[in-house]
């Protein structure tokens, strides 16, 4: 059956509510304010005309730099609703990264939350694109602010006319290797989303509450928070700054979800955290959901004999818009990635893109109808992730005879020890599951003979941060020794106080690799 041509995700994913009945119900909430669908259709309805006139044509792009409070989906919504293009940026860059993308961009106009006007202010500096900042959330009445400029637009318009296939919206990828990457949705992919992971895996419901901890400025928050929750009436829950152990409990508490999405790195505070109790968990939480980074084995094991919950674990990526394979809800299998979500087709390839068999390595594509459209002037990356119909990750996975896929690391991060290939995943895995370990990450360092060997920064527990001597460093080799291989042990292990990592929680193993050692393992 033929899609229809015509079609406008904001009329399917807000008008439509209230024309289904659900105008009175609470669509999201953050800690100023509760908004209900018939307000969001309203409000969302005014941003066309506000956005002309303040000179933004159809087909432009406005940046969004936003905590996550309810101005999000308003502003989303309602850019999209007047066909023009909202650009969602991470909201923890420097000046100098918010510049680049105003320019890569080249964004009309930029609305930014008030606690990070002053960074914008600076980083759009004598751009000649941008027309205006519009600041949300309060600010200096010297900036035009987003609550006076909707409340002089006395009605909304009618949606724009725009197709199925048209540029709806623009996530930047998160980085793990170099700049962002300007990723192109168009207006049918949402509803994918939805309906293949929302509805039809994880099982969302109109009585459901939702509360993520991840992020609306990328893939896995504007899934499992926006599109998802909207999609079918049901309430989520914002919080606009960022998640501690001790603020994501109050958020629990406060709202009892039912449904709650983190990033491992998360779950693995919360553990550590003895003030997060089991008493204090929401009884009406049903799921907890992981993404972001592979979960760990030992994280989601600890977690379900603490809480009584399984995590489940989950696969997505910016140019896939959300998850593509997970764990089965009900039957979950820690150290696994589970297997594709309904309505994806997944194949493992060598590095002559030939099909691997079962439990051998290859490089995991993927094929889905939420697809990028591709990468904002990027041809030439663009040509090497979008095959056709199918997509690179970029990731190493193996696949076993009954379809369960489980990750093996980053295709750029893997490297061969004695000829065989290692995965820093692995090595990552193992060391976290000694108990002075908090997390770690593994890169590969030549030494002065020109071989390369494992090398591991460790982060340690509190507890374990007085005394770290040469003990421990021989200790940790065993330990990982015994866990995963003679040949794998990190021969060099560098004790930190923190690892790089993008918003979305995932390694920058590429800002580790410059460490230089000798024969010996000694810092240079």
């Amino acid at each position: 059956m033929m899609a229809l041509r015509d079609y406008n995700a904001a009329v399917d994913f807000v008008d439509r509510h209230v024309a289904e009945g659900r105008g009175d119900k609470t669509a999201f909430i953050d800690p100023a304010r509760n908004l209900t669908y018939a307000e969001l259709s309203d409000s969302v309805a005014r941003i066309g005309p506000m956005l002309a006139r303040m000179g933004i044509e159809t087909e432009s792009r406005i940046a969004l730099v936003l905590l996550d409070t309810v101005e999000f989906p308003i502003l989303f919504w309602g850019a999209i609703r007047a066909g023009i293009v909202p650009v969602l940026v991470n909201t923890r860059l420097t000046v100098d990264q918010y510049r680049y993308l105003f320019e890569d961009s080249r964004a009309k106009a930029v609305f930014v939350s008030a606690a990070l006007l002053t960074d914008v202010q600076e980083a759009a500096k004598d751009l000649s694109n941008l027309k205006s900042i519009v600041v949300v959330g309060g600010g200096p009445v010297s900036v035009p602010r987003l609550d006076l400029l909707l409340a002089a637009e006395n009605e909304g318009a009618a949606p724009a006319r725009t197709v199925a296939d048209e540029v709806a919206y623009w996530l930047y990828s998160s980085g793990t290797t170099g700049m962002p990457k300007g990723v192109m949705h168009v207006h049918s992919n949402p509803k994918v989303m939805a309906q293949t992971a929302g509805e039809r895996r994880i099982g969302y419901r109109e009585d459901d509450v939702v509360f993520s901890a991840a992020k609306l400025f990328f893939s896995y928050g504007l899934g499992n928070a926006m599109f998802c929750p909207l999609w079918v009436g049901a309430t989520a829950v914002f919080y606009p700054e960022r998640p501690t152990p001790q603020t994501v409990f109050e958020m629990l508490r406060g709202y009892q979800p039912t449904l709650f999405f983190a990033v491992p790195t998360l779950y693995a505070a919360i553990l550590a955290d003895p003030g997060c109790k089991p008493e204090n968990m929401p009884s009406r939480l049903r799921l907890c959901f992981s993404a972001g980074e592979p979960l760990p084995s030992h994280i989601g094991a600890a977690w379900k004999q603490r809480f009584g919950l399984d995590i489940v674990n989950g696969v997505g990526s910016s140019e896939m818009g959300h998850l593509f394979l997970t764990n089965l809800p009900n039957a979950v299998e820690y150290g696994t990635s589970g297997v594709p979500v309904d309505g994806f087709k997944l194949r493992l390839v060598d590095e002559h893109a030939q099909d691997v068999g079962d439990n051998e390595m290859g490089e995991l594509l993927v094929k889905g109808e939420s697809s990028a459209a591709g990468y904002w002037n990027q041809r030439e990356k663009s040509r090497r992730t979008f095959l056709g119909e199918w997509t690179r990750t970029g990731d190493k996975y193996t696949r076993r005879a009954d379809g369960v896929y489980t990750y093996c690391g980053r295709t750029d991060d893997m490297f061969k020890v004695s000829g065989i290939w290692v995965s820093p995943f692995e090595i990552e895995e193992a060391l976290a599951t000694h108990p002075n370990v908090l997390e770690a990450a593994v890169v590969p360092v030549e030494d002065d003979n020109g071989l390369v060997k494992p090398k591991a920064f460790v982060v340690l527990k509190d507890c374990a941060n007085g005394d770290v001597g040469r003990g421990l460093h021989e200790e940790l080799k065993v330990h990982v020794k015994r866990a995963v291989g003679s040949w794998k042990y990190p021969r060099w292990i560098e004790f930190v106080d923190y690892l790089p990592k993008t918003a979305t929680g995932k390694i920058q193993r590429f800002m580790l690799r410059d460490h230089k050692v000798d024969a010996h393992g000694e810092e240079q």
